[in-house]
């Protein structure tokens, strides 16, 4: 008998779970969703719809590269972040979700209807930015990137989310280039990862994310001194910074910013009640 729509997540699952996979109901419906063209909506209303062997073949084949830790979204070539989906590929850091405690700052920080410009530092596949010009309709912004492999994701991000017309992106090296005084709004999700501390990290990261979006230096904090004074540099007076940082790194770089004379520096936690965000921007 053919499987079906629920058969077949069920089966997927369970050998996600058995391979100590995390999330496996999430990933195993994903994963079906991809290999059948069926929708989350499909899955619950038309549990029994048949599964044809082509598509069984495609998910079997799925299931097989999760279990060798291979990211969802390194397998799909896509992934959602915030209330955008956005094509992923080796060439950039796959965005997570501790990355939006970003746009909860820089959210309660410029209201609905408020024009201003912003920059994103290594913006690497665009997903601060262009999650960011989503919501805020009177906002324009740049994509810094030393990267041109990552800045061709970003840019075709972008046109899928009709977002070209005010997101531009730019090759260069932090701010390299960038005037003095230019932006209402600097953000960064720069690399923060310890150089000893990678080859510990979990198969999805180490093995499938970009070095070059990980690798902090010898403490973690290198990306942070480098970017401190030319944040302090581009952004307008009055303006706002929000950088992510690693769940330990809340005091060092509040202090670096605090170096360059930035007042009323914050850190602020994510969901999971860990630092994440140090920035001036409102409480």
């Amino acid at each position: 008998m053919s499987p079906t729509l629920l058969t077949a997540w069920k089966s997927a699952q369970a050998r996600l779970k058995d391979g100590r996979i995390d999330s496996p109901s999430i990933d195993a419906r994903l994963l079906l969703e991809a290999a059948t063209g069926a929708t989350r909506t499909d899955i619950l209303t038309d549990p029994y719809r048949a599964v044809t062997p082509d598509q069984e073949t495609a998910l079997d084949g799925f299931v097989e590269r999760r279990l060798k830790r291979e990211p969802v979204s390194r397998i799909l070539g896509k992934k959602g972040f915030w209330k955008i989906h956005l094509n992923v590929t080796p060439d950039v850091l796959s965005p997570r979700p501790d990355t939006e405690a970003l746009l909860d700052v820089i959210l309660l920080a410029f209201p609905p209807h408020r024009a201003f410009e912003m920059i994103d530092l290594g913006t690497g596949s665009g997903a601060i930015l262009l999650a960011t010009l989503a919501e805020r309709i009177g906002a324009r912004g740049l994509g810094t990137d030393i990267s041109s492999e990552a800045l061709a994701v970003a840019r075709e991000n972008a046109a899928n989310l009709d977002l070209d017309n005010r997101a531009t992106f730019l090759r260069t090296e932090w701010a390299a280039g960038i005037a003095d005084h230019s932006f209402d709004l600097v953000a960064s999700n720069p690399p923060y990862i310890p150089s000893d501390d990678i080859d510990g990290l979990d198969p999805e990261v180490r093995d499938h994310d970009p070095r070059l979006a990980l690798d902090g230096g010898p403490d973690g904090l290198q990306a942070y001194r480098d970017l401190a004074p030319e944040v302090k540099r581009i952004l307008r007076p009055g303006g706002v910074f929000a950088v992510e940082i690693g769940w330990d790194q809340g005091a060092a770089v509040k202090a670096l910013f605090e170096a360059e004379g930035f007042e009323d520096v914050k850190v602020v936690k994510d969901l999971a009640d860990r630092d994440r965000v140090v920035t001036n921007g409102p409480d």
